[in-house]
């Protein structure tokens, strides 16, 4: 078996590296190479600036979501005494926990109403979440001082309502069960006060920024009629904790009554539209890697026809079809073996210049982006991704043409 491979090994390996003349073969041959290499390149690229995106998008996200969140599995509220929920809080991996109480609920400023998200939540949540990193203003984080609730909303939110310094605002939402009073619609809802604290927070995310107010949990309990309940359990993990395994035994304990999500799968909507566009990106970029290896059909094809004589030679010496057609089939596979392990190269390189210098950048003016350059990130998945495909692409497109060329012009 290895001397059946290591003839035609040989030959198409002096075919291609052959240092005794330059001609139109070589060139091909070069130029094939390089067509391979840089698709390569390209998408490997490509995978990493979206994989970048990700990253960034999942490290915004991060400062106001929890590395780990229990939901109600049915209905939306839930006993914040709850025996499963204490036994979940009480992990040895956990740090840290919050108890959230969230919902819709109706904002009267300046005599217009908005919607908003209210986030109700304990004094624990700074502990769990990053939202002092995030927050901006004159005043300090509070959410409640004597018969005073603070409500601290996303930038834009604020910018809404004319300001941080919003001074005091009416909160309103409808009362459970009762149907809107048209006659007196102010019966229908329940309403409190809420003062600002002097900051708001900036995930850099409109769906926080533009509708999230942060409240006292409490006071999110009175508006919405849930006294004693909530709506989500968020914990902080002990530096070090594995989540995927803590999440698997949380998961476990919580059974069929709880979700238990980490950050992914807090934003899978999101994330999910990112992997789809990654995916089409890949196959289109595939496509155009399919289209350059047809200079390796070419680069092969030539060199059937230029090496004839030689392989009259060869079957005189004992050769037969198929170790002829083995030596071309192999000249084509090293080919687009070379030009992955060049393209990898080339394309690990200017992912590392674009993470070190920042070359290509998002836009010309300071500010106007999160990143003022295209953000990268290099995941060893996709660099095997890339090489695989590469390959296989190049194996897959050479071997019919290869075998037809051989024998139309060598089979004797």
């Amino acid at each position: 078996m290895k001397r059946n491979l290591a003839l035609p090994l040989f030959m198409a390996r002096r075919y291609l590296f052959s240092r005794k003349r330059v001609g139109a073969i070589n060139i091909i041959s070069a130029i094939s190479v390089v067509g391979v290499a840089f698709g390569t390149a390209a998408l490997l690229c490509t995978l990493s600036v979206f994989n970048g995106f990700r990253d960034l998008i999942g490290s915004l996200y991060t400062t106001f979501d929890p590395p780990i969140e229990v939901l109600p599995a049915k209905g939306k509220f839930a006993a914040a005494d709850d025996p499963v929920l204490a036994r979940i809080e009480a992990h040895p991996d956990v740090e840290a926990a919050s108890a959230c109480l969230e919902d819709n609920a109706l904002i009267l400023f300046r005599g217009r109403p908005v919607v908003i998200n209210l986030k109700g939540v304990d004094d624990r949540f700074d502990a769990v979440t990053g939202i002092r990193s995030i927050l901006y203003g004159t005043g300090s984080y509070k959410l409640h001082a004597p018969d005073v609730s603070y409500g601290i909303p996303g930038i834009g939110l604020a910018s809404a309502m004319g300001g941080i310094d919003y001074g005091t605002i009416q909160i309103c939402a409808p009362r459970k069960g009762e149907k809107v009073n048209l006659n007196n619609p102010a019966e229908s809802f329940n309403a409190d006060d809420l003062t600002s604290a002097g900051v708001c927070f900036d995930v850099r995310q409109r769906k926080y920024d533009e509708n999230y107010m942060i409240a006292p949990l409490s006071f999110a309990q009175n508006l919405f009629e849930q006294p004693g309940c909530i709506t989500g359990l968020e914990l902080k993990l002990k530096p070090g904790a594995d989540v995927q395994r803590v999440k698997k035994e949380l998961r476990e304990w919580a059974g069929d009554r709880y979700l238990v999500l980490d950050q992914v799968e807090q934003q899978q909507e999101v994330f999910n539209v990112m992997n789809i566009e990654k995916m089409m990106a890949y196959l289109f970029l595939t496509f155009i890697l399919l289209v350059a290896c047809f200079n390796i059909i070419g680069s092969v094809s030539m060199l059937i026809i230029d090496k004839r004589a030689d392989m009259q030679t060869l079957r005189h010496l004992g050769a037969d079809d198929r170790l002829i057609f083995r030596i071309f089939l192999y000249e084509g596979r090293f080919i687009a073996v070379l030009g992955a392990v060049l393209g990898t190269v080339l394309g690990l390189t200017l992912c590392w210049l674009q993470q070190t210098f920042g070359f290509i950048s998002l836009g010309s003016s300071d500010g106007s982006f999160i990143v003022q350059s295209y953000p990268v990130s290099i995941h060893p998945t996709d660099v095997v991704l890339v090489l695989a495909t590469v390959i296989v692409v190049g194996f897959v497109s050479v071997w019919y043409p290869v075998k037809f060329l051989s024998r139309k012009f060598l089979v004797s």
